[in-house]
């Protein structure tokens, strides 16, 4: 069909950097077409500094969004680092993200660098960042504003330069209203 082929060419014009966004394509009706509003703002948001929040349905693809806004920047040839706040409880959480010193609780044998240092001058990926505890975003927000980390049982902060890349399937603004996240986090979201 006509319209198949110009949207399979601005697939094929899309940087090598976008390999990830040549996935993101709408089927309707028998015609392939690539949602335009998507690639327009991962072109507009892929080098900026700034964090991301990408809000959806699950299924809908919203960490290969943040993958393509990884890989469409700056920050590419760093690490992008994803983490599911769900699947780990926030106790646990908050050493992964953050790390470790020796002796912080029990079993903690070794200094562990946490995700924000593993992911440094590239992306961390905020899964499910609608589950996250409030203590937690708390600490999230600080670490949005001060651009700096203090691991678990540390007394010295470190430097991070990472983007914060967050989704979550939740309505966040009825979370607020909820008592059950915090709206300074998700307007710095």
């Amino acid at each position: 069909s006509t319209e198949i082929v110009p949207a399979l060419e601005r697939i094929a014009a899309l940087p090598k950097s976008a390999e990830v966004a040549r996935t993101v394509i709408v089927v309707t009706d028998g015609y392939v077409t690539v949602e335009e509003r998507v690639f327009a703002l991962v072109r507009k948001i892929a080098d900026g500094r700034s964090s991301v929040l990408i809000t959806g349905e699950s299924g809908t693809g919203k960490e290969v969004v943040a993958r393509t806004v990884h890989f469409s920047g700056a920050r590419a040839p760093r690490s992008f680092v994803p983490i599911n706040c769900t699947a780990i409880p926030e106790g646990l959480l908050e050493s992964e993200l953050f790390g470790h010193v020796r002796g912080a609780f029990t079993g903690a044998h070794v200094t562990k660098r946490g995700l924000f240092e593993q992911a440094a001058g590239g992306t961390l990926f905020l899964d499910e960042i609608g589950d996250m505890g409030l203590g937690l975003q708390a600490k999230l927000l600080r670490v949005l504003q001060d651009r700096e980390i203090r691991p678990v049982g540390g007394n010295q902060s470190v430097k991070v330069d990472v983007r914060i890349i967050a989704a979550t399937n939740r309505d966040l603004r009825a979370e607020i209203e909820a008592g059950r996240f915090r709206r300074d986090l998700f307007y710095r979201l």
